[in-house]
Order: structure tokens, then C-alpha cells, then sequence
């Protein structure tokens, strides 16, 4: 049997597994090869060749990669709670969000989640580790599935289960403690080399690396604001009901969809109004800088915050930070000589400042308007003079960075962080990314407004994603206050906007693995009409149909 391996075939014998290959390749690849491509499809490593391929490795150095090790530590985790825990067996442990580049989580039940406690798990898990205790993979029918999950008490399994169309669930085991995951996994616990626990608050943290370092733990940094936003954002989900997936799907089939959207609707709303009293309570406070990642919905965001403002008597007014790019012939370039547009120094940092603190004195100012297509800084009779009960709301993605708005006295800004930051897990142990949330939603609107293709989205999105951490997620905790805009029941609806679109990305694509794990996230969801979405509602941003007509 011949396999073919970056450009040399090599015979191996039939049954060999991908694991025997990969360790004869590991030498030359600079982190641990924990997956491979098969033929172009992503395969475990314990698959076992029957006849002649095309072989590529992943490693912890790829997105692909990196998302097994960290899934593979969840499982890993989960085993050592519970042998942590002896006779005092958990209720349940939820893996609630991501948190300082790890998982927060909490357990309910069971033993005091303390120090002492989290240390016991640790060396548990470390013990597994040295150990190399495989991970083995079993299919079983998905009814059978569904008492198994709920004899053991995790019950948000079973009822994810209900509405799986494949007859069979793939479950995975380590030693006697066996569980459900969300895609691919390591081959053995010895793979999982690099973690770290701390408590924090009420739960703990599962601290782990990240693909551009994947031998490195990153240290630990509280972010309390962002905990704070999150676990309101629980409260809700607890309140409603519908903390998962399967939670959501009952509320579908049962007819209470009309009434979640108008609750999630309304306590969004009601937030909005909290945030506008916020504002208010100083009225010095001529500036609402708004910062946030990619299809956060700021537009929608800036639009009804205003409304809530025009309700105090106050009279907004939305100033574009892009307006201020610098003409393009002036623009700094990125590394592939790129025009670098997420860059802070794209900016006219100066004239902005200028313009701003001319405007706060009460002079009247010509406000600048950004040709896009000439790559021009254009002056068109705009003018703009702010009375006593004007404010600006200015939105752009360095809105929370001190350097923007260096000239503007620090009382004179109200600085809020705005994230779709998803409220909505799998499962009890299976998050769903932030990040997969605000992809799906801009290749939607992408699609909709700029005809580009979910593989042109897809293709941009890292670019996209390292431009976030470098400008806007330093700063989130510097923010006066944080806006999440995600909604329980959005993913349902996206969900008939987004296959077809995903479907089209075709195999020989490289952004045909990342497509195909979208559609099999959308497998979980009971898909909804758009006809009950308000034309006020955040979503509309995204699907269309908004009465601010973004």
C-alpha cells in the first residue's frame, strides 16, 4: 500500500494506523502532529489505512489542531473531577465560556470547588497524562446514547440527542469515564501536556495554549468585567430556560419561540435602557466611544442606543471613526504589503482630536467623509456644532484604545465594549465559540450585502481574528461598560441563511474543512423563520429587513 506524504510515496503495510505514520514524521514538524488529512479528509489518528492516500499532518500549530487538544483536555478535566471527587460524585460540571485564553467552569454538587480541591484535580490529571491513557472512539445507536447520558445525569446530552437525525453518536472514552464531544479528538491523554487550573470566583479555570504557542501556558489574567457580562448572560440563559442547544430545540417543537424572542428582545432592550441611565448620570459625558470585534453588531447597537439617548432629551449624533482614515496612498502596509486598515497609525489620530476637542468647546466643525473607493478623505458641507444636550456616539474598533482619543479629557468619554458574547453551549461540556458565532454572522450579512462567498469569508477571518487580539481585546476591561449582543435564539435562525451558502464551498477549496465543520454545527439546531424577528432586533443586521436599514 503506497501513501503518499508531502510530495514522496512510502509503501506501509495495510491496517497500519495514522498514529505508527505520524510518529515516524514527528522530527520534522516543529509541534505535535495530533491529526491528519486524509485524502483531503480530516481523519484520528487511530484510523487504520486500507488502501492507497494522500496523507498531510495537523499539529497543535493550526486551528484544526489546536481544537482537539483543547477539546481532549475537557475530557481530560471531566475524568479527573470525578476521581478528584470519590464518593462525593458532582451533580454536574458545566463548561460555561472562555476566560483569559482558557474555560471557566463551575460544578455543582460534590465537594467544595476550593484550592486544595482544584490542586487534587490537577495532579489527577497529571497522573493520566504520564500514564498515556489512551482515547478510544465507539459508535453507538443515538437511542442507546440517550439513556446512557441520561442514566448518568447528564441530562442536556440526552435532550441534545432527541433531535439528532444520524442513528448513531460517536462517544469517547477515557479509562471508565466516557462522554460526547463536538469534533475530533487526541489519540491518548499523553498528547496533553500543557494546562493549568486556578480558581477563580465561584468556579475554576482551565488555562491552555492558544495556536500561535502551542507548548505554552499563558499566565492567567482575571478579566472581571468581561466574567461579570458572561454571567449575566447565564442568568439569562437560566431564567429563559435554555442554556443549550437541546433547550432551545424543545422551546421550538413545544410552540414558545414567539414568546422567548419577544423575552430576549425585551431584556436586551431594557439593558439598552440601563446603559443610556449609565451615560446619563454624568451629563460632562459628550462621548460614547464604541469598540468591539467583527459582527458585533455595533451599527444596530449605536442606532438603538440613540434611541434610548433621544428618550433622556438628548440629541446624538453617529460619527464614524473610519472617516478618519488617513487617503490611501498615505496608509501604513501590513507584512504582505497589504493596506493595513486595522492598523491605529490608518488614522488621522491628530485631526481627530482636533475635531473632537473643537466640537466640545461648541465650535462649529466640517466633519470628514471616507471614499472608499477613491481611498480619499472627503469634506462635503457637513457640518456639526454640539449644544448643550448633544452627545456623539463614535464607533470604530480602537474606540476603547486611550491613543485615539489622546486630546479629550478622560470625563469627557463613556467607553463601552460591545461582543456577541453566546450564552447558548451544545452541551454541557461543549462550548460553542464566540468567535464560530460572529463568523457565521458575517459571512450572512457578507453574502447579503457585498455578494462575497462563504469561502471568501472564511478565507479573511483569521486575518480578521488577529487584528481583534492586537486592537481591540487588550482594551475590553478599560471599557465603562460591556454590551453583549448575542441573542439565545439567533443561531436558529441564521442557520437557513448560512447552509446554502457553506454547502457551496466545494471539497477542493481550502476552506472546505472549516465549511463542513459549520454545517455539522448547524446539524445540532432546529432551524426558524425570520418572520418573528422584530425589525428593531440585532439580527436584522445580519439577515436584513432592519428598520435602520444596515
Amino acid at each position: 500500500m503506497f501513501v503518499e506524504i508531502s510530495g514522496e510515496k512510502r509503501e506501509y503495510p495495510q491496517g497500519i494506523t495514522l498514529r505508527e505514520i505520524a510518529e515516524e514524521f514527528q522530527p520534522q514538524k516543529e509541534h505535535d502532529i495530533v491529526l491528519a488529512l486524509q485524502d483531503g479528509k480530516l481523519r484520528e489518528l487511530y484510523h487504520e489505512l486500507d488502501k492507497d492516500c494522500r496523507l498531510e499532518f495537523v499539529t497543535t500549530g493550526e486551528k484544526a489542531g489546536m481544537d482537539a487538544y483543547r477539546r481532549s483536555c475537557v475530557l481530560l478535566l471531566l475524568k479527573a473531577v470525578y476521581d478528584a471527587s470519590g464518593e462525593e460524585r458532582p451533580e454536574k460540571v458545566f463548561i460555561d465560556y472562555s476566560l483569559s485564553k482558557g474555560y471557566y467552569g463551575e460544578i455543582t454538587g460534590g465537594p467544595e470547588v476550593d484550592e486544595a480541591f482544584l490542586r487534587r484535580v490537577e495532579d489527577r490529571m497529571r497522573e493520566v497524562v504520564e500514564k498515556n491513557i489512551p482515547i478510544e472512539k465507539c459508535s453507538v445507536h443515538t437511542d442507546l446514547a440517550v439513556e446512557h447520558f441520561a442514566r448518568h445525569g447528564m441530562y442536556d446530552k440526552a435532550r441534545l440527542f432527541r433531535y439528532r437525525r444520524s442513528s448513531r453518536v460517536n462517544i469517547y472514552r477515557l479509562s471508565e469515564f466516557e462522554d460526547y464531544y463536538y469534533g475530533y479528538m487526541v489519540p491518548s491523554a499523553g498528547y496533553l501536556k500543557y494546562f493549568q487550573l486556578h480558581p477563580y470566583e465561584n468556579g475554576f479555570v482551565l488555562q491552555l495554549p492558544v495556536v500561535d504557542a502551542p507548548e505554552t501556558v499563558p499566565p492567567f489574567r482575571p478579566q472581571f468585567k468581561l466574567f461579570q457580562t458572561m454571567q449575566k448572560a447565564s442568568a439569562w440563559g437560566k431564567m429563559l430556560d435554555v442554556q443549550t442547544v437541546g433547550a432551545l430545540n424543545d422551546k421550538i417543537v413545544s410552540g414558545g419561540l414567539n414568546q422567548l424572542i419577544l423575552t430576549e428582545e425585551a431584556l436586551m432592550e431594557k439593558q439598552l435602557a440601563e446603559l443610556a441611565d449609565q451615560i446619563m448620570e454624568d451629563r460632562s459625558r459628550k462621548f460614547v466611544m464604541v469598540a468591539g470585534p467583527s459582527s458585533s453588531g455595533k451599527t444596530t447597537f449605536s442606532h438603538r442606543l440613540s434611541t434610548q439617548l433621544l428618550a433622556h432629551g438628548c440629541r446624538p449624533h453617529p460619527i464614524a471613526v473610519d472617516n478618519y482614515f488617513l487617503n490611501r496612498e498615505d496608509s501604513p502596509r501590513d507584512e504582505f504589503g497589504n493596506y493595513n486598515y486595522e492598523d491605529l497609525e490608518c488614522l488621522d489620530l491628530e485631526q481627530f482630536n482636533q475635531d473632537m476637542l473643537d466640537l466640545l468647546d461648541g465650535r462649529r466643525v466640517e466633519m470628514p467623509t471616507y471614499n472608499f473607493k477613491t481611498g480619499l478623505r472627503e469634506y462635503r458641507g457637513n457640518f456639526l456644532q454640539l449644544g448643550e444636550n448633544d452627545i456623539l456616539v463614535i464607533e470604530g474598533i480602537h474606540c476603547l484604545n486611550d491613543r485615539l482619543s489622546h486630546a479629550l479629557p478622560k470625563e469627557s468619554k463613556f467607553k463601552i465594549y460591545i461582543s456577541a458574547l453566546t450564552q447558548l453551549n451544545i452541551d454541557e461540556h461543549n462550548r460553542i465559540p464566540t468567535t464560530d458565532g460572529r463568523l457565521i454572522r458575517r459571512m450572512v450579512r457578507d453574502a447579503r450585502t457585498r455578494g462575497n462567498t462563504a469561502a471568501e469569508t472564511i478565507r479573511m477571518w483569521s486575518s480578521v481574528r488577529r487584528g481583534e487580539e492586537k486592537n481591540i481585546f487588550p482594551f475590553q476591561e478599560e471599557a465603562d461598560a460591556m454590551f453583549n449582543s448575542a441573542l439565545v435564539y439567533e443561531l436558529a435562525v441564521l442557520k437557513q441563511y448560512a447552509e446554502p451558502l457553506l454547502f457551496s464551498v466545494g471539497p477542493e477549496e481550502p476552506e472546505y474543512l472549516e465549511a463542513k465543520r459549520l454545517l455539522k454545527f448547524f446539524d445540532y439546531f432546529l432551524g426558524i423563520s425570520s418572520e418573528e424577528v422584530p425589525r428593531n432586533s440585532l439580527v436584522r443586521e445580519f439577515i436584513g429587513g432592519s428598520c435602520f436599514d444596515v
